[in-house]
């Protein structure tokens, strides 16, 4: 019989911060990575302010300024009279140390997070290990079941399951944790197109026939996204590549020179986009954050940095009980206590955006119902200095701040 304290599904960033926080801390963590590496393109890639401020807490600071990285400080969306670029978000204006936002592959991220914890003689990370179903005991959950790549099965016995294996996870199969679904007006499509000297920077939005464009300035080349209407991807497939790529470079016509290098559908992924989030985190020996509690849309692009938040407020409140070696129902009920007003205020905020926002447009309507309207909040957003640092503020910390565990910080 295999057995941990704190047993961790999905090593992702949720779930290595929570392992390496509650490591630090003198608790056995054994995390569960049921791929064989971190290596994942179009994941979200986005390190705002509050995760910087987090690795500085914990003594990563400089191993993390030496990842490869761009810095994004404004956000840029085609708001102006003639679809100029309007700066609604200036990142770089907030009085804090880290004022910018950092583009780091994930990858990179989740590997320094992991030789972090490896450090610790009460962590261990399993990779090409799956866990396949729950071990449940008199009602209460004592582990899981799993698989690793080569076939072998076993159990692992833990005080504490922390599910953090996003919005596929094992636990959103539990019927008593109530799954809620929000409506959502589009899917995306994530490509790649170069970059050259002379492009805006930053984030950058567009506005094209029944689709918006995000564009994330990675260095040499831009991370795309082009959001259309739900369930449409195999009719606008079927309508072919030149014609997807006209119509977003009419919405982005500096990115014309450049079409020409998308050359295969096989090159655009789709992002099915769900927003959801479960009635109940919690059952007794189980704990679930980060996607596996609540699917964030890719709107203002913060599910990342919600993730981490989730962990760091786990551990906090986590740590004495698992160092006892018993976590009652009121100690996973305080997380998602903590936890749940910032979830259900975000997906509020993100479901506003979705029907006066993004809706209208993908439907050729204009945004916030009528033209005069829409230019009425864009030259509030600009001319305002400190309305303008509202979405800035929100984009860097979110609603609330969490602080890690005193035992976890170097």
């Amino acid at each position: 019989m295999e057995r941990t304290t704190c047993c961790v599904v999905g090593g992702g960033p949720a779930g290595m911060v929570l392992g390496l926080l509650l490591a630090r801390a003198g608790v056995e963590v054994t995390v569960l990575e049921k791929h064989g590496d971190f290596l994942r393109d179009f994941r979200g890639d986005t390190v705002h302010p509050s995760t910087l401020a987090l690795l500085d807490e914990l003594g990563l600071a400089e191993r993390f300024a030496r990842l490869p990285q761009r810095r994004v400080t404004t956000v840029q969306l085609p708001l102006g009279p003639d679809r100029s670029l309007v700066t609604v978000g200036d990142i770089g204006a907030l009085r804090n140390t880290y004022n910018y936002i950092a583009m780091v592959p994930q990858w990179d991220l989740l590997n320094l997070l992991a030789d972090e914890a490896r450090r610790e003689p009460s962590f261990s990370v399993r990779m090409s290990t799956e866990a396949t179903s729950f071990l449940v005991e008199r009602g209460r959950v004592t582990g899981v079941r799993y698989r690793t790549s080569d076939g072998r099965t076993g159990e692992l016995r833990a005080t504490l399951t922390v599910a953090c294996d996003g919005r596929g996870s094992l636990a959103r199969s539990r019927p008593e944790l109530g799954l809620r679904r929000f409506t959502c007006p589009m899917d995306a499509w994530w490509f790649r197109l170069p970059r050259r000297e002379g492009d805006p920077r930053g984030l950058v939005g567009g506005a094209g026939d029944r689709f918006l464009t995000t564009m994330i300035d990675r260095g040499d080349y831009w991370q795309c996204a082009a959001l259309i209407p739900k369930g449409t991807d195999g009719r606008r497939r079927a309508a072919g590549l030149e014609r997807f790529m006209a119509d977003f470079t009419a919405a982005v016509p500096w990115l014309a020179d450049r079409a020409h290098t998308l050359r295969s559908w096989d090159e655009v992924k789709l992002l099915d986009v769900r927003l959801d989030r479960l009635r109940r985190w919690h059952r007794p020996g189980l704990l679930c954050i980060g996607d596996a509690a609540h699917s964030m849309s890719p709107v203002f692009g913060i599910g990342i940095n919600l993730a981490v938040e989730d962990a760091v407020a786990a551990a906090r409140y986590l740590v004495e009980p698992l160092r006892r070696g018993a976590v009652g129902l009121q100690d996973v009920r305080a997380v998602q206590r903590r936890r749940w007003p910032t979830t259900a205020l975000t997906q509020a905020l993100q479901r506003i955006a979705h029907t006066r926002v993004i809706e209208p447009v993908l439907a050729g309507r204009p945004p916030f119902g009528n033209p005069r309207r829409a230019q009425w909040m864009t030259e509030l957003l600009t001319t305002s200095r400190w309305l303008n640092r509202v979405p800035a503020y929100f984009l860097a910390y979110g609603a609330v701040r969490e602080r890690p565990p005193t035992a976890s910080v170097r």
